[in-house]
């Protein structure tokens, strides 16, 4: 399932969301839910929750209907954690 997300993604979604800077990618498919995250302008575009609704999830649950939601992953990864306690820190070089 993670492939098939993943490739609408890639060759539905993304080739609009490039237009403007932006991407998205499948972080997790768990209990028939996707978890989308935003990168490039869209990860900081205001409009990010309609583009969620309105382009990833209708192009998303429309070719896999057994897919029953799709949010939006906020999560901040653990290598830009690291990297700004080493910043904070006086480590970062």
């Amino acid at each position: 399932m993670e492939e098939k997300i993943q490739k609408i993604l890639d060759e539905v979604v993304n080739v609009q969301l490039n237009l403007h800077g932006g991407s998205a990618t499948l972080t997790k498919y768990e209990d028939g839910v996707a978890w989308i995250k935003f990168l490039g302008a869209c990860a900081s575009c205001m409009s990010s929750s309609d583009t969620l609704e309105l382009v990833v999830k209708e192009s998303i649950m429309t070719a896999l209907p057994e897919v029953k939601d799709v949010v939006l992953d906020n999560t901040v990864s653990d290598d830009l954690l690291d990297m700004a306690r080493k910043i904070l820190n006086g480590d970062f070089k």
